[in-house]
């Protein structure tokens, strides 16, 4: 069905655009009449009102994850006080200031003025809303407790930001240490050894191993820069391209679970959100079989989620949850084992929750051991770098003192 680009006014006089799709321009008219709007233009043309607007630079907005908590908690305050949904959302429309959440909260108005369910609202702006925060949504719509399905989401939410930012600041120290020893070497390889080279060339020496691969390395980096730099953004490129593809996207991730120190960080993380969703998806009502639909596809981890596949078919078994896990390679004995403790004493919310505080200890843990460990890696490798340039410079230079004397 083609958009239509639309402006109009709202009841209360005020301008409003964007997007709506229609079988042609006069069923258009009639929708946005339908919403209470007074058409001004119509046109063909135009994307998702949620995602488009502003052209290209649309493309690069998002919405963080503070922002989404604070939206979440403004809403399920709002809810609790007895506001109607659509007003709920109108007020959250006028206080947005980002403006893709803006947009969206706007069309999630429309639609809900139009009778459609919050899932059904909230379901078509995947790019601010995951499939996460829709199913919660519909089993609040369900239970009929929207308020305590509120209050898990934004515990959720801050939970998944906390552990990320853990991972990422573990992560930050490393890699600006890497890209200065890089530097460094570059620095070295590009004006330090070329000066002493012509030195070490004019008095014709016999050149030691480390000075004669300097060389080696300066002279191939000036003779095929070009080639070098279009061969690493070739691989760069490629590589990026490719993990974006499933495939790629599943050796990436198994790559990271595989590596050393950084390996367990990232499995621990998973286990805690896998814990986390689960119970939290269980405590709102949603069945087993669709609780595991949807972790398989928000888990973040395409190796975690690959555990998932043919579990509802063994579900459907009676063989239940713990035993197709305990195969796995990511899925630690105690997580397996709290599972099956909770399935055979019908506490298994309890269990997960057990899992999660668990697991967000071991998160932190995992990331502070890390760091921890990688610091004097690196010191190690930085020296590694400066000792060899340093010998492959002084080594002749200590010939030249003996040949003086």
């Amino acid at each position: 069905m083609p958009n239509y680009k639309y402006k109009a006014m709202s009841e209360t006089g005020a301008p409003v655009s964007g997007v709506v799709a229609a079988a042609d321009e006069a069923q258009a008219m009639q929708l946005l009449a339908a919403r209470g709007l007074i058409p001004q233009s119509v046109r063909a043309g135009g994307s998702d009102a949620a995602e488009g607007g502003g052209g290209g630079l649309a493309l690069l907005q998002t919405v963080k994850p503070q922002e989404l908590i604070l939206f979440t908690k403004q809403v399920r305050t709002m809810v609790h006080a007895g506001i109607s949904i659509v007003n709920v959302f109108r007020i959250m429309e006028q206080q947005a200031e980002n403006p893709l959440m803006r947009r969206t909260v706007s069309a999630v108005v429309q639609d809900l003025k139009q009778g459609a369910t919050l899932y059904d609202a909230f379901s078509r702006h995947p790019k601010v809303f995951n499939e996460l925060y829709c199913a919660m949504l519909r089993a609040g719509e369900i239970s009929g407790n929207l308020v305590n399905v509120f209050d898990r989401l934004i515990y959720l939410i801050d939970h998944e930001y906390k552990v990320r930012k853990q991972i990422v600041s573990a992560l930050t120290y490393p890699t600006i240490v890497l890209v200065m020893l890089f530097g460094a070497f570059l620095f070295l390889l590009t004006f330090v050894v070329p000066k002493f080279a012509m030195l070490f060339e004019s008095a014709n020496i016999d050149l030691p191993l480390p000075t004669e691969i300097c060389i080696a390395m300066y002279k191939g980096l000036v003779a095929y820069w070009p080639l070098m730099l279009l061969t690493v953004v070739g691989v760069v490129g490629a590589t990026s391209l490719y993990v974006r593809t499933p495939p790629g996207r599943l050796h990436k991730d198994r790559l990271l679970l595989a590596l050393p120190l950084v390996g367990p960080v990232f499995q621990k993380g998973a286990m805690s959100r896998f814990a986390s969703i689960f119970g939290l998806l269980q405590s709102s009502g949603v069945s087993v079989l669709a609780s595991l639909d949807i972790i398989s596809r928000t888990i973040g981890n395409a190796a975690v989620s690959r555990v998932f596949d043919g579990l509802g078919e063994k579900l459907r078994e009676g063989r239940g949850i713990s035993a197709p896990l305990r195969g796995s390679d990511y899925f630690p004995p105690m997580v397996v084992n709290m599972i099956a403790v909770g399935e055979e004493s019908g506490n298994l919310e309890e269990m997960l929750s057990e899992v999660a505080a668990h697991y967000d200890y071991e998160v932190e843990y995992q990331v502070g051991r890390m760091a921890e460990m990688i610091g004097p890696l690196l010191m190690v490798a930085l020296s590694a770098v400066v000792g060899f340039f340093a010998l492959a410079i002084f080594m002749p230079m200590w010939d030249l003192t003996k040949m003086a004397h």
